[in-house]
């Protein structure tokens, strides 16, 4: 059972920032021939689920982790509130549209856990829908894997509260961040062990593991990320077609 108050946001100790940045370039170089290898072989496809609170650096993370991979064998959907025609259909609906078809990459910069997150701590569901629900993100993440070969990975951006805080006064300060600035983030945030508690449940409660991602320092979830998904992808196998022998 995960309890989030008990793993670090942090780097662990004797780990140095030059050594895990180094690391990393390395990951990231090696993710980028995995991806086209995936490419062109068209067998498996890859979905990245990333979720955490608002200031977790969710944006950084897709920017630097997957910066030696191709455009044309990536894409990014970013999930915002459901469209009334997406609200008319099962929550599910809009989602799967967006899931990767073989050979691809898709990341997902939140997902449909949002509808037990966020929905859930405004109480828009009761806790027999959210449980419902849960079983239908666990049926609909194991088909995806058996049945067209989609490997799923999921990460938890763990972020401190007192970091969130320092990110999100960032986005005031920084002319360069004040784009991102919501001032409804600040209200969320107040909101913030009713979201622990529903983000636990989501993470103890998933068939497909979530890798938590200590996020307060940036380089180590850049090298938590790069070394996590490279271990995983090459346990496949990942090779580029060759001609046929005649």
């Amino acid at each position: 059972m995960i309890k989030l108050s008990t793993i670090p946001t942090t780097a662990p100790e004797g780990l140095k920032k030059s050594e895990a940045k180094k690391m990393t370039d390395e990951y990231c170089e090696r993710l980028g021939k995995i991806q086209h290898a995936l490419y062109a072989q068209g067998k498996y496809s890859l979905l990245v689920i990333l979720q955490g609170m608002d200031g977790s650096g969710k944006d950084g993370a897709i920017r630097n982790v997957f910066k030696d991979c191709s455009p044309t064998g990536i894409k990014v959907h970013a999930f915002k509130k459901p469209s009334e025609l997406e609200f008319a259909h099962d929550f599910l609906w809009r989602v799967h549209a967006q899931t990767p078809e073989k050979g691809m990459i898709q990341i997902f910069n939140r997902s449909h856990y949002e509808d037990i997150l966020i929905q859930r701590v405004h109480k828009w569901i009761d806790e027999v829908k959210v449980e419902k629900r849960m079983k239908a993100i666990n049926a609909f993440e194991e088909l995806l894997e058996f049945d067209n070969n989609t490997i799923v990975m999921k990460f938890y951006m763990h972020l401190s509260r007192e970091q969130q805080k320092r990110e999100l006064q960032e986005r005031i300060d920084d002319p360069t961040k004040q784009w991102k600035h919501n001032a409804g983030d600040w209200e969320e945030a107040k909101l913030w062990d009713d979201y622990m508690r529903c983000y636990e449940y989501a993470i103890n409660e998933s068939v497909i593991p979530w890798v938590v991602v200590p996020v307060d320092q940036r380089w180590y979830r850049d090298y938590v990320m790069s070394k996590s998904i490279v271990e995983t992808l090459e346990k496949y196998a990942l090779i580029l077609p060759t001609l046929k022998q005649v």
